[in-house]
């Protein structure tokens, strides 16, 4: 397997040499440097966070991108990012790809692009103990006394505006999280993905989710630029390989994250 994918990456480095040095994709310049540079927030656990003690990156994005790095036969530099500058960061170069469990956006498709996916994501709300018996449905979240937090640059802010348009809201930027302003009490919710709202209820013993319907279904997928045709069908190719070995289906196990692969 490791055989293949190397065969896989110097093939496709040997078409892109033989274009001009302005057509060079970020798969031959990888090659080239020996360094694959990632993108990642290190705020969304279980996907990309620091271990307290070591302050290294750990999480599901963290595995799979020195996975991808291995294959390679390159080194992995983690390149420190937030979700407001996410897409700005991989549209300017400075990070070949993002890997911090972003789920895939039309918002987002305008301006950078997408590999094929490596699973899926939902919306749950979170909310205090407290608060907990005033919301059923989502439909209880839409209304103007109710204040519903959301990070700058997620997809959570779309959702909010389009699901819940009568809600009250306040934006949070990073390197703030929602969460956090609804552990302080300035807001009454916050929308979660089901990768993180279960692990955020369980460390925090204030914080719960108030109701199990899951909403907005959406693909999970890395991100890269979207005028590298080569390096997303390197990466395209990666990830079908990855899949047809059980690689995702047993990562998403080793993390937690049940029925996503």
């Amino acid at each position: 397997m490791k055989k293949w994918l190397s065969t896989l990456a110097v093939a496709a480095s040997v078409v892109c040499g033989s274009a001009g040095a302005q057509d060079r994709s970020i798969l031959h310049k990888v090659l080239d440097s020996g360094t694959l540079k990632v993108g990642t927030t290190g705020d969304f656990n279980p996907m990309s966070f620091k271990d307290p003690a070591t302050r290294e990156y750990r999480g599901h994005q963290i595995d799979a991108a020195k996975q991808l790095a291995a294959d390679m036969g390159v080194e992995v530099e983690f390149v420190p990012t937030d979700w407001k500058t996410l897409i700005n960061g991989v549209v300017a170069g400075k990070y070949d790809i993002a890997m911090t469990g972003t789920s895939m956006t039309v918002t987002r498709a305008k301006a950078a692009g997408y590999t094929i996916p490596w699973g899926r994501t939902g919306y749950l709300p979170l909310t205090r103990k407290e608060l907990a018996g005033k919301f059923e449905t989502w439909e209880d979240l839409n209304h103007p006394d109710v204040t519903v937090g959301y990070n700058l640059g997620t997809s959570f802010a779309d959702f909010v505006k389009l699901r819940l348009p009568k809600a009250s809201v306040k934006e949070v930027e990073s390197p703030a999280r929602d969460w956090q302003d609804l552990l302080a009490g300035r807001v009454d919710v916050t929308i979660s993905s089901i990768l993180e709202a279960g692990k955020l209820s369980s460390t925090h013993e204030t914080l719960v989710i108030p109701f199990q319907k899951v909403a907005n279904s959406l693909p999970l997928s890395f991100i890269v630029p979207q005028n590298d045709q080569v390096w997303l069908n390197f990466m395209n190719n990666w990830m079908r390989i990855k899949h047809e070995v059980g690689f995702f289906k047993s990562l998403n196990e080793q993390w937690g994250i049940q029925g996503q692969d």
